[in-house]
């Protein structure tokens, strides 16, 4: 009874030591990534990419295609990565034999070593100008995840697609999120396959377009994650302080309408342009750094939904880099937290290297951001003063008191059992 109950505290120690490091371990990577797009002639190589993200701490991202250089780069790191099928891709891969062998081609020869844990089946499907794409949606996916199953990945690598928030048919209040009725049916069938694989719901959402379009009806503070009134849903009776949530929310009331209640949903795409065209309001580095540097402030505080608080609600910035290949406004190549030569465009708080671009922009971005309210103002401009040395200090500061704060239970809990022998 005495062996019994010595490797029973044994154990306790054990456990208890080991929950302390899980509880104090931080990382931006737990519940924040970012998208690396390549529309460029101009970008790093992958390796330069990968310390980038590594000095960063970013330990997400997801790229649009299954770019073999990449993939190569970024393996034996800590990065995980969500790969893309084209979207030209998906007629063919409704065959389960191309499924396979797409597969057997692309994610087969990297995995483990890179640590893929998703594959995003298209970009935007449902609301595509392509209306065929659609139909092609779901039993590529299907052939896709069967491939995964037959080589024993698909226990690692999820299978879902990213949506715009344009799938929706209401949005506001968030209850009364609902889907456009024109894609019920294969919305449908998506949400039944993601019920069974127990997949992801992916939503790609800006708050900076709803406010490009309506600036004079939308507080910039609401949609900047800055202090702010916000708005109660009639229904719920929930406190939104911010437009992100109540997108996400919405999608969440969408899906519960169909029957899935139980459907995580993430943001696979967000983000705010540093420039833009001049009818393209609010597109500007002070924005841009007050949005981005907010939201890393929730990510890292783990926060959920007013609907779903308990659960983090995981979220890839868009973007890494500017791309200067992207076709349409301005605004679409100046989304990056990044030039393509490593300097930041803005200075968002991250942990790494700093240069004089980021000095200079950082200090930019210190200014007061334009704002509705007198009061808000004071809040963007306390949020963007948050300096990348501040931040980088304070987690220096608190990793060392956590890892005190471990080793000192640890003694404690090494003691209290010494002195409990007989």
């Amino acid at each position: 009874m005495a062996m019994v109950t010595t490797s029973f505290h044994k154990f306790s120690v054990t456990h208890m030591i080991l929950s302390l490091v899980l509880l104090f371990s931080s990382d931006y990577g737990s519940s924040l990534g970012i998208n690396y797009g390549q529309v460029a002639n101009n970008l790093p190589q992958p390796d330069e990419v990968l310390d980038l993200l590594t000095s960063l701490r970013l330990t997400k991202a997801r790229i649009y295609d299954t770019n073999p250089q990449v993939l190569t780069a970024f393996a034996n790191s800590q990065v995980e990565l969500i790969v893309t099928v084209e979207n030209q891709m998906l007629s063919t891969l409704t065959d389960p034999q191309q499924a396979l062998q797409w597969v057997t081609t692309h994610i087969k020869p990297y995995f483990p070593a890179t640590r893929i844990t998703g594959i995003a089946v298209g970009n935007e499907i449902f609301t595509d100008d392509d209306d065929t794409l659609l139909s092609y949606l779901v039993p590529a996916m299907v052939s896709i995840h069967t491939a995964l199953t037959q080589l024993g990945m698909d226990r690692y690598i999820s299978v879902s697609t990213p949506h715009s928030l344009a799938v929706l048919d209401q949005s506001y209040p968030p209850s009364a999120g609902s889907f456009k009725a024109e894609v019920s049916t294969v919305m449908s069938q998506f949400l039944q396959f993601l019920a069974a694989t127990k997949a992801p719901f992916w939503i790609n959402a800006y708050p900076y377009f709803a406010y490009k379009d309506s600036p004079s009806k939308i507080p910039l503070d609401y949609v900047l994650f800055n202090p702010n009134q916000g708005m109660v849903d009639p229904y719920t009776k929930l406190h939104y302080d911010n437009m992100l949530y109540a997108q996400v929310d919405a999608v969440i009331f969408a899906i519960a309408k169909m029957g899935y209640g139980g459907i995580e949903v993430r943001v696979s795409e967000t983000g705010w342009p540093s420039r833009g065209d001049g009818d393209e309001v609010g597109a500007n580095v002070e924005n841009a750094a007050a949005y981005n540097k907010n939201l890393l402030r929730r990510q890292l505080a783990n926060q959920g939904t007013p609907l779903r608080p308990g659960m983090r609600v995981e979220v890839y910035l868009f973007a890494l880099f500017n791309e200067d290949m992207k076709p349409g406004p301005t605004s679409e190549r100046n989304y990056g937290l990044y030039q393509p030569d490593c300097t930041m465009v803005y200075n968002v708080g991250l942990s790494g290297r700093s240069s004089t671009n980021a000095a200079t922009a950082s200090s930019t971005s210190s200014s007061t951001t334009t704002s509705s309210t007198p009061s808000s103002s004071a809040g963007s401009s306390s949020s963007a003063s948050f300096s990348l040395s501040s931040s980088a200090t304070q987690a220096a500061a608190t990793s060392g008191y956590q890892q005190s704060l471990v080793y000192w239970m640890f003694v404690y809990l090494l003691f209290s059992q010494l002195i409990r022998r007989p």
